[in-house]
């Protein structure tokens, strides 16, 4: 059965496709490669292209007779997106519009959407659940639930069985270190935190020491990307199957603090890491946990590879692995 998976050459949609492999399921990787890597697409197929272009779109539906759809192409980060908001309601959302046509024209009627927790803006109560109220405070946050809404407008319209996926913190690399996390900057703390007891050459900045948690620093839940990965696979199985789409926390449960995780990033790759501290970033809130009791109850998804020492000793494995290229980008590693 072959899976559109858009965005495929991404950290997390290129974890899904080695999923979609393993469950026996045939990706096809659509990506335009402005931040997924071409090295990445090591599952299923390939087909260059972009979400917004209508006619490429009706080409890799009707070469590969698509039978349902995985959709990771979008902009991600949060302060690029208050900053430049047009560029995330041009890919976010209207890219997200073209491609739900293009699944209703084809007769596609089953999509599981990567959305996140930004959805929900600043928590009233922890752990967050699934009828939190959602108030996303950045274009990034409105353009997923935008999105959301848009596949839950088509469900009624045209038939479209969905699910949106509420990711919190995803982290970590596939066993093998065969792919990673590699965003050109990067900006979440793992990956930074690990490049910096890689190169050894800067401190980690530390953004904000007075918060009201047991260290002064920010509490995130941290969600391995494989076990991401196998929620998706779930989700796509259950909507094959014919059961109710909507929405699903996808956390651990559990949270950890920013200097936490330093600390444990320096145990496990054997250096001590210098911290910088700086003021706190606007609309960071003190705490961010997951509820993921409907994702165990309805799709039987359980986080097994989510341990903060797997998470980040995971990643230590891959970015070990990562050597500079003759231009200074990273490579992953032969061997």
């Amino acid at each position: 059965m072959n899976i559109l998976v858009t965005g495929g050459a991404g950290y997390i949609g290129a974890h899904c496709c080695q999923e979609l492999a393993l469950r026996g399921f045939h990706p096809v990787v659509y990506d335009n490669l402005t931040t997924g890597h071409r090295e990445h697409v090591r599952w299923g197929e390939f087909f260059e292209g972009d979400i917004g272009d209508a006619a490429r779109l009706d080409e890799v539906c009707a070469r590969y007779r698509i039978a349902a759809a995985m959709h990771f192409a979008a902009f991600i980060e949060v302060g690029e997106s208050v900053a430049d908001p047009l560029k995330y309601y041009a890919n976010n959302l209207a890219g997200s519009l073209q491609l739900i046509r293009a699944l209703v024209r084809h007769g596609i009627r089953h999509i599981v959407f990567s959305s996140s927790a930004a959805v929900y803006g600043t928590p009233r109560q922890v752990p967050i659940d699934e009828e939190h109220p959602t108030q996303p405070l950045s274009p990034y946050g409105r353009t997923k639930l935008m999105v959301e809404h848009m596949l839950a407008d088509c469900e009624t319209a045209c038939g479209l069985r969905w699910m949106a996926l509420r990711y919190f913190n995803a982290a970590g690399a596939d066993s093998a270190a065969l792919i990673g996390e590699w965003h050109e900057p990067e900006s979440h703390l793992i990956p930074r935190v690990l490049d910096a007891a890689r190169d050894g050459d800067r401190p980690i900045q530390v953004y904000g020491t007075d918060y009201p948690t047991p260290d002064g620093s920010c509490i995130r839940d941290y969600i391995h990307v494989a076990d991401l990965a196998r929620a998706h696979v779930l989700a796509l199985e259950r909507l094959l199957a014919g059961d109710s789409g909507g929405a699903f926390n996808l956390g651990q449960g559990r949270g950890y603090s920013v200097l936490e995780v330093i600390r444990h990033a320096a145990q496990i790759a054997g250096r001590p890491l210098p911290i910088q501290t700086g003021p706190r970033r606007p609309g960071d809130p003190p705490v961010l946990i997951a509820s993921n009791r409907k994702a165990r109850d309805v799709l039987g998804w359980v986080p097994e590879q989510s341990s903060l020492e797997n998470i980040i000793a995971s990643a230590w494995k891959w970015h070990r692995k990562m050597k500079e290229s003759a231009h200074g980008a990273p490579r992953p590693a032969q061997g």
